[in-house]
């Protein structure tokens, strides 16, 4: 059994997955994500939660039909309503059992009350040193983001 923090996802990827070029669209792999790290926020926290933030979405090499995908969701960091899940894809040859990373990212998602209103999430300790480095990547990216939002509103006048 897999630990509380994380949630896998299994699957083939199917023709009506793909684009013009034949690999898997990059849309249909971002729902895979929103999916995946879904699923592990409600695990986690019980609640019905929202995609607050997506965070550097890297397309490292193209899912081709037929192949096995295994999208990884993993909370990494946890605010007081938020949880920060690492989110990694790897695809391959489902005879051969070897996979290469395809994508990665985090996603940041928020836990609802019935209301609507933000919800206390339990808090995550991470213990392997992996986590621990994974926490920390999280939390530049929180930084970055929050930057960026800043960015926006003063350099270019969007709120």
């Amino acid at each position: 059994m897999k630990a509380d923090n994380i949630v896998e996802f299994c699957f083939l990827a199917e023709p009506t997955d793909v684009n013009f070029g034949g690999k898997v669209h990059g849309g249909m792999v971002m729902k895979w994500i929103d999916q995946a790290s879904y699923a592990c926020a409600a695990k986690w926290s019980k609640r019905y939660s929202v995609t607050v933030s997506a965070n550097g979405i890297r397309f490292i090499r193209p899912i081709l039909v037929g192949q096995m995908v295994q999208v990884t969701a993993r909370i990494v960091h946890t605010g007081k309503s938020s949880m920060h899940i690492y989110v990694v894809v790897r695809s391959g040859d489902p005879k051969e059992n070897k996979y290469v990373v395809t994508n990665r990212c985090f996603i940041t998602f928020m836990a609802k009350d019935e209301a609507g209103y933000p919800a206390r999430v339990d808090t995550f300790t991470p213990v392997s040193d992996e986590d621990k480095r994974l926490e920390e990547v999280a939390m530049e990216a929180k930084d970055f983001a929050k930057q960026l939002d800043k960015d926006f509103e003063e350099k270019l006048g969007w709120k």
